[in-house]
């Protein structure tokens, strides 16, 4: 069980977008990085094809895990480290800062 999974709203901690936060659209566990939507933007050169259209196209390059936190789920703003709890017979995601289960 991941403490970040998709769907996660997470506060970047470290690098050039320190302070955002983001949706997580996609979790590499094998390279411990995530990619997080409108974060860590990075412009590629497109040559044109029959079925796209060339130019300069903008996308979300991968963030190392340790560099983003979850959103507390209370405010969705301040990060929070990720604890796991039985409850109701069920193991869930809970935020350190508040207590609050974390959806998904």
């Amino acid at each position: 069980m991941n403490k970040i999974r998709k769907g996660d709203k997470v506060v970047v901690l470290a690098g050039k977008d320190k302070g955002r936060t983001g949706e997580v659209l996609r979790v590499m566990p094998k390279d411990d990085k995530a990619i997080v939507r409108g974060i860590n933007m990075i412009v590629r050169h497109q040559r044109q094809s029959q079925t796209q259209e060339g130019g300069l196209i903008r996308k979300e390059a991968a963030i190392h895990l340790s560099n983003i936190a979850v959103a507390d789920p209370k405010d969705g703003k301040t990060p929070t480290r990720v604890g796991f709890e039985v409850r109701d017979g069920k193991k869930v995601r809970v935020a350190k800062r508040s207590g609050e289960v974390i959806n998904g």
